[in-house]
């Protein structure tokens, strides 16, 4: 019981340290398409809920593959240290939201309006459904959230290979974008932590390698981790000290703007099965 408490947590720190770099991923989203902060309370509820279901997904396919295939383990071994040397190599660049595939894609294919319509996701306006920016962004943030589970996941298969243990790990690692707002306005202090994440994806990967050939406790595991979030976020802190609190606010430039009183007006109601924000318009509400 001990032994499987160890891993947990050790796979608990691992998804917590992941999720709290692909936060900093849903800030440059925000802030590049100027989400209004009153709408990213709806992108990241959502975001979750779609986490949750795209993991449990993927946890469940990866188990699978362990259980009938365990040199399985091997191929997501090379993977994490491939990953994490590119992560290592890159750690400088910049996520560009506006010109990013999954955006360019979305843009050409999907109908879509220029201006934000309060939280809807869609809207109908002269007998056409068209999206709102707000579900490209939602789109953009399940996306970007699936890229980043296919280095977590595998790396959380490193310390355990219990599938119940997985998804709780990564479910409760998942709350972390609960603090969105507070870790976005501190993602300017964290200078290092992409290198203590890389560092970090390499050592899982080189456990996973060595798994026939020596075995690592998993007490060892969960110390080495732990030793190279922290040496990474107090180089941070004490690199940035005296830095002022920046609050994340979305750029004035961004590609979006508000709909006017006079076009919440013209749109008409999407028909739905079920009560909806999206799904109403204001008239409807108010006789509701």
């Amino acid at each position: 019981m001990p032994e499987l408490g160890q891993q947990y947590f050790a796979g608990f720190v691992i998804e917590k340290s992941l999720a709290v770099d692909n936060v900093f991923v849903w800030a440059i989203i925000f802030s590049a398409f100027a989400v209004p902060p009153q709408y990213q309370h709806r992108v990241l509820f959502l975001g979750v809920l779609g986490a949750l279901i795209f993991r449990g997904l993927f946890i469940a396919a990866g188990a699978a593959l362990i259980q009938s295939f365990s040199w399985v383990l091997y191929i997501f071994g090379g993977f994490l240290v491939l990953t994490g040397f590119q992560m290592l190599r890159r750690r400088n660049e910049h996520f560009d939201a506006a010109r990013s595939r999954t955006f360019t894609w979305f843009r050409g294919h999907v109908p879509m309006t220029d201006a934000f319509y309060g939280q809807r996701l869609v809207i109908r306006k002269a007998g056409v459904l068209l999206a709102t920016p707000l579900l490209a962004v939602l789109v953009l943030v399940e996306v970007t959230d699936i890229v980043f589970a296919v280095d977590s996941i595998p790396a959380i298969f490193a310390v355990t290979s219990e599938p119940f243990l997985v998804f709780t790990a990564n479910a409760f690692a998942v709350l972390v974008r609960a603090m969105y707002f507070l870790l976005a306005d501190l993602m300017h202090r964290f200078v290092y932590l992409k290198i203590g994440l890389a560092v970090l994806l390499v050592w899982v990967g080189v456990k996973m390698l060595l798994l026939e050939i020596f075995y690592i406790p998993t007490t060892v595991s969960l110390l080495v981790t732990i030793l190279i979030l922290t040496v990474s976020i107090v180089a941070s802190l004490l690199a940035t000290r005296g830095q002022a609190r920046q609050i994340l606010k979305p750029t004035s430039a961004g590609p979006f703007r508000r709909a006017t009183e006079e076009e919440l007006t013209e749109i008409q109601p999407v028909r739905c099965a079920g009560p909806s924000p999206d799904c109403c318009d204001d008239s409807q509400r108010r006789a509701s």
